[in-house]
Order: C-alpha cells, then structure tokens, then sequence
C-alpha cells in the first residue's frame, strides 16, 4: 500500500513537471509574426531610404551613402534594442516607470536650451550628442508615457473613472510632456503623444464622459493653435487648398501626390523616381511612402501597409492575451502608437488628412524614432513571451486575470 502510494505520488509530481514544463514553453514562445514582419519592414526601410536619399546625399554631403549607411546602422542598434527588450521581463518597468518618464522630461526641456538643442528648419526638436547623430527626445518620450500610464492605470483600478484621481492626474501627467513637444515645435508628435495615451485612458476604464469632454478640449486647442497662423495654419491651407499657392504652401502636397500618380498600379521601377530628386522635401523622411508608390505603384503601397496592419492586429492579439492589466495596456499603448503614426503619415501623403511631418513607422529614415519603435515592439513581444495566448496550440487556457470591460450600455466595469 505504501509503495502503491508513493508510486501515485511521483506520477503526481511527474505530471506536475510536465505540465511546468509545457507552461514555460508556451510562456517563452514569442509572436513570431511579429517579428518577422518588423524585421521585414525595417529591411525593406533601409533599401526605400537609400533609393530616396542618394541624389539629397550626393549634394549635401558629397556621399550617395549618406543616408543608408546611417539607417542600416540605426536598424542594427533598433535591432539590439529589440532583442534585449524581448529578453526583459516586462513587469519590471513598473519599477522605473516614473524615473524613465521623469528622465524623458528633462531631455524635453534640454531641446529648448540653446546650446543643447540642434535646429533644423526653425524647430528645436534634437540634442547635440557631439560626433554622434543628434537624439531625437520626444520619440523616447512615447515610450516613456506609453510605460508609466500603463503602470499608473493598472494601479488606479475603478478610480480611473473618477475625475479627481483619474482625469486630472492623467492631464497632470500627459499634459506637460504635449506641451513641451509642442513648444519645440512638433504638432505631430504631440497628437500622436495624445491620441495613444488617450487610447490607453479609455481602455483602462476611463469614463466616456471624460473621454469625450478630452477630446472635445483637445479637438479646440488644435483649432486654436491652426489659426493662430504660423507652420501650422500652412499645413492647414495647403491641405484645404493647395492649388491656391502650388509654388508656395501647396508646394509639397502636389508633388507628394504627383508622386503616388505617376506610379500607377505597379510603379515605375525600383530606383527610378523622379520626384526624389529635390521636387518633394523630406523624400527619406516622412515622404518616403510617396517614393515608394512612384517606383513599385499601388501594389507596392499596398503591400507596406499591409504589413503594419498585420503588425497591429498580432499587437492587438498580444494585448487580448496579455497575463496581466499592465501587459494589456502597454501593449494597446504600443499597438496605438503604430497604428495612430502609421494612420497620420498615410493620411497626410494621400491628402486625406493635414500633413504632420510624422514618419512611417519602421520606414522612413530617422535613428531616435527607429530604435525606439523597435525597442517598444520588443517590449511587445516580451509581453508574448510571457502570454498563455501567444502560443495558437495552447487551446483555451486560463486567464491569471480578469480585464476591466465597459459595459456599453450602463457603463458599469465587470470586478476583477
């Protein structure tokens, strides 16, 4: 009887390994589609910013290669920070949430301190690193806002619906760093800043109310700001009417578009654009999907954004199956961040929207805000390393935890 009993039990402990074992397999299995497409695209950024940069590179710079060079070295960092973030255990941000957002804010306020700033075009938006390219603050500072209000909300629970301990926190936190970027000054980075922390508010259990009285109070102050004249109110009239000043503001909105025309359904060849060469500004930058439409058409535009829709609905996957609250909105504050950027530059090149001079996520050229986004999507797949979900075989498992849901007609959350 005695041994029949131990027997039982090392079956029992046998079962129990096996079954730890198969837990950590599927834990440290990431989102291989993920990866693959972010690799993809970034590959496929440096080949469209060295197709769109050599002529800029030859004049500039005496160097065709200018530009490439620093965009495969940049993807090669992007790529470092990538795999140590997938490597981390993301539930350790939590720690230094507040000393990373408070470290992004002080690098914010050294782009307004000449002398530390870099000015391009009448905008302080990078930091003098010396012999190194200049540091691009407010692409850390998504980041930063993405993590400490994904840590804060998963913290504040039900009185995220409050107003006094909910919204005017949130606006106390949010509303310093839109400033800041906004005085640089970079509208398009601070809507992005806005909208994905907006999306993370709502998500984590935020009133509607207050929602909408926040996008209602933002929606004025853009208005303000638009007709207060300025860039801003250019970009307006150039979207509005672009013809009315074609060799002025309207200038770069035609040629985007003359751009996307003359490429048809399949282009006119890799390499062979014509409107790369000094017609439209910032062809490798946020311009960069126009090129792409003249040399490989709609079918290559397509394509592109194909991709990050894929990125973003594996994101969003990742986000549904996430272990725990503050995993689910790190990662809807990541997936927001690429969707709303990537929504912002289509926008603008197709003039379906103002231009913002906001660039195509993992394409266009730019060191701060490749490593950042590759970094943030390392940190998205770390929440899939540690996700039941992320492994499609793993059947129907258990949640850990039960996410706050808006009950869309009484506005009651389900307990947790």
């Amino acid at each position: 009887m005695g041994d029949a009993g131990g027997d039982r039990r090392g079956g029992a402990l046998i079962a129990a390994a096996i079954e730890i074992g198969r837990e950590r397999i599927r834990g440290a299995r990431i989102d291989y589609a993920v990866l693959i497409v972010t690799l993809a695209l970034t590959l496929f950024g440096v080949l469209a910013v060295y197709s769109a940069s050599f002529a800029f590179g030859a004049l500039e710079f005496n160097d065709a290669h200018y530009f490439v060079v620093r965009q495969a070295s940049f993807a090669l960092l992007g790529g470092v920070a990538m795999c140590i973030a997938l490597r981390f255990d993301y539930h350790r941000l939590r720690m230094l949430s507040l000393l990373l957002l408070l470290g992004v804010m002080a690098l914010l306020v050294l782009t307004l301190i000449p002398g530390f700033s870099v000015e391009q075009n009448g905008a302080r938006r990078w930091i003098n690193l010396g012999p190194l390219p200049p540091l691009q603050p407010s692409e850390l500072a998504k980041l930063a806002l993405i993590i400490y209000i994904a840590d804060w909300l998963s913290a504040k629970g039900d009185e995220a619906r409050s107003f006094s301990l909910g919204v005017l926190p949130f606006v106390f936190v949010v509303g310093p760093a839109a400033a800041l970027v906004m005085l640089e000054p970079d509208m398009g980075t601070t809507i992005v800043l806005l909208l994905t922390t907006g999306t993370q508010f709502f998500i984590g259990g935020a009133s509607l109310k207050h929602v909408a009285a926040l996008v209602a109070t933002g929606a004025i102050a853009g208005a303000v700001l638009i007709v207060s004249g300025g860039y801003r109110a250019d970009r307006w009239m150039a979207w509005v009417s672009p013809d009315s000043d074609a060799a002025g503001n309207g200038f770069h909105i035609i040629q985007l578009l003359i751009a996307l025309g003359s490429g048809g359904l399949t282009g006119v060849d890799w390499g062979q654009s014509r409107q790369k060469f000094f017609y439209i500004p910032g062809a490798h930058t946020d311009g960069i999907l126009a090129i792409i439409g003249e040399e490989l058409g709609l079918l290559g535009t397509l394509a592109v954004m194909l991709l990050i829709g894929i990125l973003v609905y594996r994101g969003l996957r990742i986000a549904a199956g996430a272990r725990d609250e503050f995993g689910h909105l790190l990662a809807v504050g990541i997936v927001s961040w690429i969707g709303y950027q990537s929504i912002l530059n289509v926008g603008g090149i197709t003039r379906t929207i103002p231009m913002t001079g906001i660039p195509l996520p993992l394409v266009s050229y730019g060191g701060s805000a490749l490593i950042a986004m590759m970094g943030a999507i390392g940190l998205l797949l770390s929440i899939s390393r540690f996700s039941q979900e992320s492994d499609p075989s793993a059947g129907n498992p258990r949640r850990r935890w039960s996410r706050p849901t808006r009950a869309r007609w009484n506005g009651t959350r389900r307990t947790r």
